[in-house]
């Protein structure tokens, strides 16, 4: 029996549901919102570039030098939230630091299945890679990270045989997920199924833990130690997922944090995700 398995709706609410274990969990947000729209107003940036045809297929490119390293971020939303003009202070310190930074939106559900989702941000990044030197980006040294569903979806694009879509194998680098959720099950037993209209193929697709990672790049796991237990397992179980396929990821359990100041670490470059964000993005030897 699955953890989650032996829970109540309440505790399952609790654990598998972000926004229930943290009060004023918006708050943290905010912060971030202000900085994220100086960051759009004040660095050099191109805003709202078409990666497909979808409503959603957008990306914010923040350029650094010509011939830099390019740096994929993926937010959160439980596939089927939020916005990366949100996200832009992500850029604040990594184009100071000579990294391209692209912050991505993607299709959400209910418009879309899991299957739509992951399909457009793995558009997202094949449209970087063969476009992405138009903006001064290399292509040949792209790095992704994300947060909570944006983790999920980076997941997938380790578990992605990039050269069956005509692209080097080793397209992605550096990878840094963040509280990640990457078995979707638990979910479908919360409130926010009903927006995700998810079943037992869908599940399948889209499930990291049991898809063979094919991507041998380094790979940084963060979760919060203020995060329910059962949220942070889903980290070790991922971890130990890529273990089982000779992977050796970095796991870092961070005391303080839940699921909403994590992201505060961007903004402070003596972090350990924003160190690890930075070795994704100019390289570290597997």
């Amino acid at each position: 029996m699955k953890a989650w398995q032996a829970m109540s709706a309440e505790e399952r609410e609790y654990h598998y549901n972000p926004q229930r274990s943290v009060a004023d969990f918006s708050s943290f947000q905010t912060h971030r919102n202000r900085i994220s729209q100086i960051c759009r107003q004040t660095l050099t940036a191109h805003l709202d570039v078409n990666y497909g045809e979808g409503k959603l297929h957008g990306l914010d490119i923040f350029p650094a030098d010509a011939g830099s390293p390019v740096h994929i971020f993926f937010h959160g939303g439980y596939w089927r939230a939020q916005d990366k003009a949100n996200f832009a202070f992500i850029a604040r310190d990594l184009v100071q630091r000579g990294v391209t930074v692209v912050t991505a939106n993607y299709d959400l559900c209910p418009t879309v299945t899991l299957d739509g989702v992951t399909a457009s941000a793995l558009d997202a990044i094949t449209w970087c890679h063969r476009n992405i030197a138009d903006y001064g980006g290399r292509p040949d040294a792209i790095s992704v990270s994300g947060n909570s569903a944006g983790a999920h979806l980076c997941a997938m694009a380790l578990a992605t045989d990039w050269g069956q879509r005509g692209l080097p194998g080793d397209l992605i680098k550096g990878a840094v997920v963040i509280s990640g959720v990457y078995d979707p099950e638990p979910a479908r037993h919360t409130s926010v199924a009903a927006d995700l209209n998810l079943d037992d193929a869908v599940i399948a697709r889209n499930n990291a833990l049991a898809l063979a990672p094919h991507s041998r790049c380094p790979i940084w796991i963060f979760a919060g130690g203020k995060e329910p237990w059962a949220w942070v397992d889903q980290s070790f179980d991922y971890a130990r997922h890529l273990r089982q396929h000779d992977r050796d990821p970095e796991v870092h359990i961070l005391p303080g944090y839940h699921h909403f100041n994590i992201m505060d670490q961007y903004l402070d470059p003596s972090s350990p995700i924003a160190k690890a964000v930075l070795l994704a993005c100019l390289g570290k030897p597997a």
